[in-house]
């Protein structure tokens, strides 16, 4: 459920697009607009330069708060920067005022007049509900039913996203451990919900810890003990592999994996494929004890499910070192063995909200329920993220979810507390949420946004936004700049769409563009 043109499959060119297989992609579509994006990039710097600059004096409370948000608010994240032996671009007009504080703002009957044939009576069905509000003040300027619960499908990750930096932080490192066995020779490698976890540096996330360091430091902390079984422990995620209101063949279908404890690369079987759908691991926790096995030179049949040891009660850093010694020394069960961390969390929100990751998101979810003392299941990470919710003084009653990706028909979440949401981010008041915009991915520019305004071309760089798709769901939320340089919030969700997701999409991107091209004064 990467809900965006360029990760989803169907037919754009049949009538009506085509109905939204749970967000299902396609490959023909896919290598199409793979092609697309090497076009695209180029010619688009030089306006996300000068917005950049621009957009540096528009939100001025989140500068105060951090000064590089601001300039970072549009640009793409650092793990996704165009190459710097790319040619030069030539140097930008400066096509925009700088934008500030005291830009004007747009009047709620200019925005009627624009917005209101654009989102009633369109390809969006029935029952629309939106929400646009000044992102320095939150001053409402436009909605339309913004307390209806609707279904946000990957709108959900905004939540799951402001949830993980509220309570991880953004420097926050998971930790995957190996400890010593029960018995002599065995090892037991400790999922902690690392979604990004590789297997060496050829490796599907970038900046991800690797299974071969990991393997490098259980082989000298064993010294001359032979090893002999590599035993994998998933507990720390009880509970369901799949999410409520999930299909019962969504693992297969490639769009999200199960999700476990331990796994590697996102559970893909191949890091090489970049494009929706993966073909992912049947047992993710199986797969990553195989890997592991095989860097300690074991065969996938040493390979056993358990329950590490409890950790011994003395310092295990104090037990005399195998290696200094010629003969087998024994190890304490439960003793450490080796550790590696992640990237910061920051990273892998990026990485999640730019690409849409649906097992990421859920990964990162539980991460909140363990944060918040709470189970790390799915039950665990919806009341967590709930909790969260209410303690950055949003309406909990307005946000109900069953899953932190929005793979669930379940989710409900009103317009309106998705603008509260991107408000507080923006206001400094948050500290841990200053890095929020970071991953939304830029219009016609980065990540699951790249493909899209292709209709509507002068909202490129000029929109940052998370789209969402499932059967009958189109939804887009995120920021703006509009042509004075005020700085909007807008959220636009939809769960009754009738004709297909492409032109559902188009007038998604239609109503977002005449905000950022109108004064509306």
């Amino acid at each position: 459920m990467t809900q965006d043109t360029h990760r989803l499959g169907g037919n754009p060119g049949a009538p009506g697009g085509g109905p939204a297989p749970a967000e299902r992609p396609a490959a023909p579509h896919n290598r199409r607009l793979k092609k697309k994006k090497k076009k695209s990039r180029r010619g688009l710097l030089a306006t996300s330069l000068v917005l950049v600059s621009a957009l540096g004096l528009g939100l001025v409370g989140v500068g105060l708060a951090k000064p590089s948000l601001v300039s970072d608010l549009f640009a793409a994240p650092g793990w996704q920067s165009p190459s710097p032996t790319a040619p030069a671009e030539p140097a930008p007009a400066a096509v925009l005022a700088a934008a500030a504080a005291d830009a004007p703002m747009p009047t709620a009957a200019g925005l009627t007049t624009v917005l209101g044939p654009l989102v009633t009576g369109t390809a969006l069905g029935s029952h629309v509900s939106v929400s646009v509000v000044d992102l320095h003040t939150g001053q409402v300027l436009y909605e339309l039913d913004p307390t209806e619960m609707i279904t946000p499908a990957s709108n959900t990750k905004l939540v799951t996203a402001a949830s993980v930096l509220a309570t991880r932080g953004p420097t926050y490192r998971i930790t995957t451990r190996v400890v010593a066995g029960p018995n002599p020779g065995e090892v037991v490698l400790i999922g902690a919900g690392d979604a990004t976890l590789g297997v060496n540096s050829k490796k599907f996330y970038e900046g991800a810890a690797q299974l071969d360091t990991l393997a490098a430091q259980v082989k000298k902390a064993m010294g001359t003990t032979p090893i002999t079984k590599v035993i994998t422990d998933g507990s720390l995620f009880p509970g369901s592999e799949t999410g409520p209101g999930w299909s019962s063949d969504a693992p297969q279908e490639g769009n999200v994996s199960k999700i476990t404890a331990l796994m590697i690369n996102g559970a893909r079987t191949d890091i090489k494929d970049r494009e929706m759908p993966f073909v992912r691991h049947t047992n993710p926790e199986r797969a990553a004890g195989e890997a592991f096995a095989k860097l300690l030179g074991l065969p996938a049949s040493a390979v056993a499910k358990g329950v590490a040891p409890p950790a011994p009660a003395t310092d295990p850093a104090a037990q005399p070192s195998a290696a200094a010694s010629a003969a087998p020394v024994a190890i304490v069960p439960g003793a450490q063995l080796g550790a590696v961390q992640s990237a910061p969390l920051l990273r892998q929100i990026e990485q999640m909200l730019t690409e849409s990751d649906n097992t990421l998101a859920e990964m990162l979810a539980h991460q909140v329920a363990l944060a918040k003392g709470k189970p790390g299941s799915f039950v665990g990470a919806s009341a967590a993220i709930e909790e969260v919710v209410t303690e950055l003084g949003l309406d909990p009653a307005q946000i109900d979810l069953s899953d932190g990706s929005g793979m669930s028909g379940r989710n409900k979440i009103s317009p309106k507390q998705l603008t509260a949401l991107l408000v507080k981010a923006a206001g400094g008041d948050h500290a841990q949420l200053a890095d929020f915009f970071n991953g939304l991915p830029v219009a016609g520019w980065s990540g699951t946004m790249l493909p899209r305004f292709a209709k509507v071309k002068t909202a490129y760089g000029l929109v940052r936004a998370k789209s969402g798709t499932l059967d009958g769901v189109n939804s887009l939320s995120g920021v703006l700049q509009t042509a004075d340089g005020r700085m909007l919030a807008f959220a636009i969700l939809a769960d009754n769409v009738p004709g297909g997701r492409y032109p559902a999409q188009d007038a998604l991107d239609k109503i977002a563009a005449a905000l950022a091209a109108c004064g509306c004064r």
